[in-house]
């Protein structure tokens, strides 16, 4: 006992600046062990449920909407609260209220004569459905998530004790009181907000929020306000923030990727971009013929839309040129990057009009490169350079768009390891023989874990670095991550844009994936994965998006035994042809893990003027025989150390080593 209680006093002691800092937070005896009350009973609290998206891609509507419904949870839960109690049209109706509370309530106010019973009815229903949903978590929690103007009100009806013999008519006035006021509007919204807030405890987004869809800035809004997100970083994610950051390559490439899908609006209306001068260069330099592939996909172009269609193509094509000139530079400086490959305007001989693509000779679909000398190819014209600086100061002094790149710093990162489970987008760059590809950054070799964590810490010296070298050495590892060999955000061997644009031997285009999409369909791959990232073989998964599951083709999102999950099932709809569904996404909750595979998704408008939910199939892919507690979580194991801090606080006070300060006061637990 003696030796036990040494032991105990040396800790104090080496720990007392620590503890010292920890009484400010705690000033007695009776705050610490309270505290410790709190924190144990939290740990014994169900698990919050994990929603994991992937590859967005800008489709807004359906993002919103899955957000929203929380891929089904919302729908479950009101199924369970009211099982046979309503109709399926009335859970359809309820559930859309609380997915669209403002729309759906304008339309309530047209056509309902009985409005006051209708609010006294879904009032009620809304408030079990807020209490079920938000019963996983402490009071203190719940109460910080209310609106300040209904926070009393919420707090009353939502603890309301089963047993309402004694306060029936209390809570009833409060309904009542609430209609008669001409509250009840802001109520539901405000009720149907926090039933969204509390079926999420948590949101990860597995990469590729920007590009082919035209509301990525939307997307970024939403994520913006959400409580509690991390984003793991996708290839498409990486070429915008590098432009925010100033990398004239990556700036060439989102508009390029813009021009393709037709999407000049969202960096000339929501970001501030001024295309202007490239509009104007492009219409000055380039002809109205050989244009076809660089026409905008998805559009049907008219003989109304033609001329503004052909002005886009020549935006596409003049920047494309330019792309591959700004290449040329970043490859160039950088021979550890084994790219002299994509040096393509060095390989061309414009009088032939051919190619020679390692020892084979291609016909090219157009001639017409009229910025380009053939005896210098990589270098920029006058007008090029005036193009490349008015569009790199238009997108460095992006307000809007450097807000959005910050959340993707602040909540991002090349990986995330996040209660068990390793969340990563692309892949871990693999060699033929299972080893993990070494990958050379400013001239030291990283491989596995080190080398993703080498590569985010370079991409944020990229965007914050006010040293030039420094900040030239981070804008290039960007330009690497978005389409680099190694690059385990993009994982092919080349991105065979030039090919696909210029020659029509479809050989030519095939983008050789790296040896990890094979070999992660072998259980051994993934444990050594998991292995390197230090979590535990038997319960662990790898979450992945980046490459589309072609279910129409009979392919799976489950591999490895169930230890790899790929929930990139086709948000973005050009996709959708080839996977056969529009997205999966996944639930991590107390009970297990759900992967759940979504219909596509028609309109906002239909979803609320018809009640049309997304459809959506559950698959189980594991069922918890315990219930899952904040206790096995990553958390749980915050509130264990935090508890044990607070036990040696507590000896520290009654060893007489830190004062009590009975008088300064404490303040709630801010513990959730």
């Amino acid at each position: 006992m003696t030796n036990e209680l040494t032991g105990k006093e040396v800790r104090i002691i080496r720990d007392l600046d620590y503890l010292a800092l920890l009484a400010r937070q705690h000033p007695t005896i009776n705050s610490a062990t309270t505290e410790i009350i709190n924190l144990q009973a939290i740990l014994d609290l169900p698990k919050g449920t994990e929603h994991f998206i992937s590859d967005i891609h800008g489709e807004f509507e359906s993002f919103r909407h899955v957000l929203k419904n929380a891929s089904g949870v919302i729908r479950n839960k009101i199924n369970e609260i009211f099982g046979n109690t309503l109709r399926e049209s009335e859970k359809r109706s309820l559930a859309t209220l609380i997915y669209y509370p403002e729309e759906k309530l304008d339309m309530i106010d047209i056509n309902e004569r009985e409005i006051n019973d209708w609010y006294r009815i879904h009032l009620f229903r809304l408030i079990q459905v807020c209490k079920t949903v938000s019963s996983k978590y402490t009071r203190s929690k719940v109460r910080k998530a209310f609106p300040k103007e209904f926070a009393y009100i919420l707090d009353e009806l939502i603890n309301e004790n089963e047993d309402r013999i004694n306060k029936y008519e209390y809570y009833n006035k409060i309904i009542e009181t609430i209609i008669d006021l001409d509250r009840a509007r802001s109520f539901i919204i405000a009720i149907s907000n926090l039933i969204q807030r509390f079926a999420v405890d948590r949101l990860h987004i597995i990469g590729d929020i920007y590009d082919r869809g035209q509301g990525p800035d939307i997307i970024m809004d939403m994520l913006k306000e959400y409580h509690s997100l991390d984003i793991q970083w996708g290839n498409h994610d990486m070429i915008w923030m590098g432009a925010a950051a100033g990398n004239e390559a990556l700036i060439a490439n989102v508009v390029r990727i813009t021009s393709r899908y037709n999407h000049l609006e969202l960096l000339e209306d929501r970001y501030g971009i001024n295309l202007l001068p490239l509009a104007t260069f492009a219409m000055d330099t380039y002809g109205s013929e050989e244009l076809e592939k660089f026409m905008p996909r998805g559009v049907e172009i008219t003989e109304k839309n033609f001329k503004e269609m052909e002005m886009v193509a020549k935006i596409h094509k003049a920047i494309f040129i330019i792309q591959l000139k700004l290449e040329a530079e970043i490859i160039y400086r950088h021979p550890e990057y084994g790219m002299n490959d994509r040096m393509i305007l060095d390989m061309i001989n414009y009088e032939a009009g051919t190619i020679t693509l390692g020892d084979k000779e291609f016909p090219l679909n157009s001639k017409e490169f009229p910025t380009v000398d053939p005896e210098n190819p990589f270098i920029l014209t006058e007008g090029e350079k005036t193009v490349v600086d008015r569009l790199k100061r238009s997108f460095m002094n992006s307000l809007r768009l450097n807000d959005h790149v910050k959340l993707l710093f602040s909540k991002g990162s090349m990986y995330k390891v996040f209660n068990g489970n390793l969340l990563l987008h692309g892949c871990i760059p693999m060699t033929e023989d299972g080893e993990f590809l070494p990958i050379t950054i400013q001239g030291v070799e990283y491989a596995g874990k080190a080398a993703l964590d080498e590569l985010d810490r370079m991409a944020r010296q990229g965007y914050f670095s006010i040293d030039p070298e420094a900040k030239e050495a981070g804008l290039d590892a960007m330009w690497y991550l978005w389409c680099g060999p190694a690059s385990p955000l993009f994982g092919k061997k080349k991105m065979a844009t030039f090919e696909r644009y210029f020659i029509e031997d479809k050989t030519t285009h095939v983008e050789v994936k790296n040896p990890y999409y094979s070999d992660r369909e072998k259980v051994e791959c993934i444990v050594k994965i998991l292995e390197e990232f230090g979590l535990d073989t038997r319960t662990s998964h790898l979450v992945n998006g980046h490459v589309p599951v072609k279910v129409v083709k009979g392919e799976s999102p489950i591999k490895a035994d169930g230890k790899l999950l790929v929930i990139d099932g086709g948000f973005a709809k050009a996709y959708q042809k080839e996977t056969g569904i529009a997205g999966y996404t996944l639930i991590y909750n107390s009970h297990g893990m759900n992967l759940v595979s979504h219909e596509p998704f028609e309109s906002t408008e239909k979803a609320i003027m018809e009640e049309k939910d997304i459809v959506s199939t559950v698959m189980v892919l594991e069922s918890a025989r315990n219930r899952r507690r904040v206790s096995d979580t990553d958390t749980g194991e915050e509130l264990r150390i935090q508890v044990d801090d607070l036990l040696q606080l507590v000896a520290a006070y009654r060893k007489g080593y830190i004062k009590e300060s009975i008088h300064s006061g404490y303040k709630e637990s801010r513990t959730e």
